[in-house]
């Protein structure tokens, strides 16, 4: 069955539940919401596609809302009127999602050739490369969440969780632009490394130079930042007026930060905190640390990030760790 037929219980069901993460994510996922929402992608091929359709349908509501009669040069107010601040309440969620499914949908399907397609969700559930449409290439990290719009002005990407790179096909007419966790950033052909974690995000520029503008939680407009090659841009998510933070970036750090795409992993010189911490994103098996005085030893290595029972080896064998091992946990203790 294809994401088009809701004659189905089951097809009905995924309509109604695209209908309503598309209004929840309009207002914003809080971090539940956001696994939650993962969850759901990753479940069934046909809720992505239903997300992209109800996606498009929401975006025609913003078309209907700034619509002007051209006989009239003010608009109806009791007719079209949008207030400058969506007010929500518990059940206009559910209102808005069942609009979608029942009214708007009937309105879109005969003026679905006007509106650009939208392409469904990728959920990376591993290390993958993805061609877009526009020639422009994306890695995706493991766990990443990734969303393409493009449109005839602009290709939008939107990175939900987890961490891509993007090689973006030159386009001057139409900028690249990448929004994560309030930040955007905007480029034409370049190369850069997006990773998106609970308090910040972090962009790697490995070729050309981009744009990084920061959101404001308050109405203040914000100096967006030039970042180049060689450059790490970070923006923490918890401050009212974020800044960006940028620095320089050697060849080995970079080497570093990207070794996930070449599916090896390499430790120079690392404290073992953060080498754990880079092993458990990847791997189901975790590394627990139980003796605080080991979360700074440093660390010289290369390995590929599935084979995390090398790396306890050689953490037995050189760094004076013993390894106790209980399902799917090891945990790190001193000799």
């Amino acid at each position: 069955m294809s994401a088009a037929s809701s004659n189905s219980e089951d097809g009905r069901r995924a309509e109604l539940e695209a209908a309503d993460w598309v209004v929840r994510l309009d207002r914003g996922l809080s971090g539940p919401e956001l696994d939650e929402y993962s969850a759901w992608l990753a479940a069934d091929p046909s809720h992505g596609q239903w997300l992209a359709r109800k996606k498009r349908e929401w975006a025609s509501l913003d078309v209907l809302a700034d619509w002007r009669p051209e006989h009239s040069t003010e608009p109806n107010p009791d007719l079209l009127a949008r207030p400058r601040r969506r007010r929500w309440t518990a059940w206009t969620p559910l209102g808005l999602a069942a609009a979608l499914v029942l009214g708007v949908s009937l309105w879109f399907v005969t003026n679905a050739r006007s509106l650009p397609p939208a392409e469904a969700p990728v959920v990376a559930g591993a290390c993958e490369r993805r061609v877009l449409k526009d020639g422009s290439v994306v890695q995706l990290n493991r766990g990443a969440v990734l969303e393409v719009d493009y449109g005839p002005a602009q290709r939008r990407v939107v990175l939900r969780q987890g961490e891509a790179h993007f090689q973006v096909a030159k386009d001057a007419h139409r900028p690249f632009i990448v929004r994560a966790g309030g930040v955007q950033v905007r480029a034409v052909g370049t190369a850069f490394d997006v990773r998106m974690a609970t308090a910040d995000v972090e962009i790697l520029v490995t070729e050309g130079r981009v744009q990084v503008q920061p959101s404001a939680k308050r109405d203040v407009e914000l100096k967006p930042a030039l970042v180049s090659a060689g450059e790490c841009a970070r923006v923490s998510l918890a401050e009212s007026r974020p800044t960006v933070e940028v620095t320089s970036v050697t060849p080995e750090q970079m080497v570093q930060r990207l070794g996930w795409q070449s599916r090896w992993m390499h430790f120079e010189g690392r404290p073992l905190a953060e080498i754990v911490a880079e092993f458990n994103r990847f791997n189901r098996t975790q590394l627990v640390i139980a003796d605080a005085e080991l979360n700074g030893v440093s660390i010289v290595a290369s390995f590929r990030p599935e084979n995390v029972e090398a790396f306890v080896r050689l953490l037995e064998q050189t760094a004076g760790v013993r390894a106790e091992r209980t399902g799917d946990t090891v945990t790190l203790r001193r000799r």
